[in-house]
Order: structure tokens, then C-alpha cells, then sequence
């Protein structure tokens, strides 16, 4: 049985890992023409809260969602939290709206989660130079894609997996090389090899600063809100959300945007060195696609091609969900039973 999964980001090398783990027998090869450090998940922070997901229903987000983070846990305690870049950090995650969060029903996946009092909400208000009208205080992970990408990797190879350094066009490249199953974990890349015009990307710039003192994450989940993530040796700094945008170059209103907002939540970042500016493009979509499709190739050749991508800014937060169910969808394929 040979597999070929398109995608090295954290979508593409988890359902990797775990198809190559569930089904050892299996020839599974990953394509790419980019692997880390030149992801677009690379220069993210990697925390897990659910973000730009769109109109995914929440039970797919908490199901996708909670078993990632139980997976992130299971690293964690095992000791492997340096090598795959997990670090345990407390959140702040407020809003302006006065209706306050349209869903809140992840907080019951996450520790210690909360909502400040009134009183509460007021101190942090005069603190920031806000005006917050709901906050949650929680513990969660976060997992940088610039260490989880290449641990992921590692792991894949040890497996037995290969990576091939190629960009795939059409799906007939890899039918007509022989496989039997593909999985599309473009990304992005999906609005050119599926002709999906409903993947949009969401332009993120973030800047990373020297704060090694910096303990807290803060989230405003407004339209112009600023983030501010600690990581191992920066804290990401952020960020725009903008839709359509396929600029990748840093631009200084962006710039200006971001440091003034987040030096405002913390004055302390005034005095931080930065160390760089980076800009992704974030795979935006309606809803995450997470599904088989037989396609049938220009030589008539019928093929099962399962599609997992449209994360948004959630990769990391659903990708080991997602590969599960990846795996799932496979052990349940029909025409693939005679291979497990």
C-alpha cells in the first residue's frame, strides 16, 4: 500500500506520523516543496486556542481540539517538551464585544479555566488601557512549529516514512507514480491543486522580541486586537488577521500597529530588543475540509484522495485531532481493506 501526503506543515507532518504509526506495512511518503524553517507555520507561536476557523461547528473544534491537546499533555509529561517546543503557559483571552465570546465551549479543554469578575475585568482594564468586556483566564500549550515541525519529522523518518522535496501540480503526478491513497494537506496550496477558491489566505505579521521575563500570553479577540506569546527563547508579538492579503513582505504601519498595542497591554515591551519581523499567510476557509473524495484520474483510474486542510490559525490546535480522524477515515475506506 503506498501512501503520498502533500503538505509539510503541521497538518501534513502530523497525519503523516500517524498514518505511518497506525499502519506500519504502509509506503508513506510526504511531498513538499517546503519544509521547516520555511513553513508558513514556522514564524507562529504555536498556541493552542481556537482561531479564524469560521463557521467549523464547535464539535468538530472541540473534538479535533481536545485530542490535541491531550497529545500535547501525553509530550509533555514524557519529557519531551524541550524537543517538540511545548511550553505550559497562563492566558489571558479578552474582548471588547459587549455581547462578550460568541463561543466559549473550548474553555472546557483547557486548565484552569475562568472568567474574571467584575472586578477583576475592571483592574485588568485600567492595567492595559482597555476596556474589556469579557475575559477568560486559563492554562494551556503552546507548541513552536519552528521545533515541533522538525521533531514531527524526525519522527516520521525513524518510522520508516520518506520525504520527497517536490511540488505537486495535479493528482495524477502521483497516481500515475503508483500510489494508491493520497492525502491533501496543502494548505493554501489547495486553491490551485483542488481549484478551491473558497481557501482564502489571512495575512498574519507578527515581530518577536527579547522578553525572556515575559510569563503571560494576551489575547484580544476584537477585529483590531494585539497578542502577546511567550515562547522558549522570544515572545511573539502581534497581529493582523487580513483577509485576501497575499503580501509577504513586513509593512511598517503593521509594524507600528503591533508594537504601540501590545507595549500598551505591557509597557515592559517599550525597552525589548526585536529580533526580527515575519509575515505568513494563515489557510483561511468557510470550514475546515476533513474528507474522502474519489477522484478519478485523466486515465480513468479511480483514486481515494482524503482532504485535510482550511485550519485558518488553528493548525497547531487541531492537527493531532485531525490526523487521527485521518487515520480513522482510512481503516474505514471500503476499497482499503484488504491492505490493513
Amino acid at each position: 500500500m503506498r501512501v503520498a501526503i502533500i503538505g509539510a506543515g503541521v497538518i501534513g507532518m502530523t497525519s503523516a506520523l500517524a498514518v505511518k504509526n497506525s499502519f506500519p506495512l504502509f509506503e508513506v511518503h510526504l511531498f513538499a516543496n517546503e519544509f521547516s524553517p520555511d513553513t508558513t507555520g514556522d514564524g507562529s507561536a504555536g498556541l493552542w486556542s481556537p482561531y479564524l476557523l469560521g463557521n467549523t461547528p464547535p464539535e468538530r473544534i472541540l473534538k479535533w481540539g481536545g485530542a490535541t491537546l491531550r497529545w500535547l499533555e501525553k509530550l509533555w509529561k514524557e519529557g519531551l517538551a524541550r524537543e517538540a517546543g511545548i511550553s505550559l503557559i497562563p492566558v489571558y483571552r479578552c474582548t471588547s464585544d459587549p455581547k462578550g465570546f460568541s463561543d466559549s465551549s473550548w474553555t472546557k479543554l483547557v486548565y484552569g479555566a475562568h472568567r474574571l469578575t467584575a472586578k477583576q475585568l475592571k483592574r485588568l482594564n485600567e492595567e492595559n488601557k482597555s476596556n474589556y468586556k469579557d475575559c477568560w483566564m486559563f492554562s494551556t500549550y503552546t507548541s513552536e512549529p519552528v521545533l515541533l515541525l522538525p521533531w514531527l519529522r524526525e519522527q516520521f523518518l525513524k518510522a520508516g516514512g520518506k520525504v520527497r522535496r517536490s511540488k505537486i501540480h495535479r493528482f495524477d503526478e502521483l497516481i500515475d507514480d503508483g500510489y494508491d491513497l493520497i492525502i491533501n494537506c496543502s494548505g493554501l496550496g489547495a486553491r490551485e491543486l483542488v481549484s478551491d477558491n473558497t481557501v482564502t489566505p489571512i495575512r498574519g505579521q507578527v515581530t518577536r522580541v527579547s522578553a525572556s521575563w515575559a510569563m503571560h500570553a494576551y489575547l484580544e479577540d476584537d477585529d483590531d486586537g494585539n497578542y502577546i506569546i511567550p515562547n522558549f527563547n522570544s515572545t511573539v508579538i502581534g497581529g493582523t488577521h487580513q483577509e485576501n492579503d497575499f503580501d509577504c513582505t513586513p509593512r511598517e504601519e503593521d509594524f507600528k500597529f503591533i508594537h504601540d498595542g501590545c507595549c500598551r497591554i505591557v509597557p515592559a515591551l517599550q525597552k525589548c530588543t526585536v529580533i526580527k519581523q515575519w509575515v505568513g499567510l494563515r489557510p483561511g476557509r468557510p470550514e475546515v475540509r476533513l474528507e474522502p473524495e474519489v477522484y478519478k484520474s485523466s486515465t480513468g483510474k479511480e483514486i481515494t484522495v482524503l482532504h485535510n486542510y482550511g485550519h485558518g490559525g488553528s493548525g497547531v490546535t487541531l492537527c493531532w485531532g485531525c490526523a487521527l480522524d485521518v487515520v480513522d477515515i482510512i481503516r474505514n475506506l471500503k476499497g482499503l481493506k484488504s491492505h490493513l
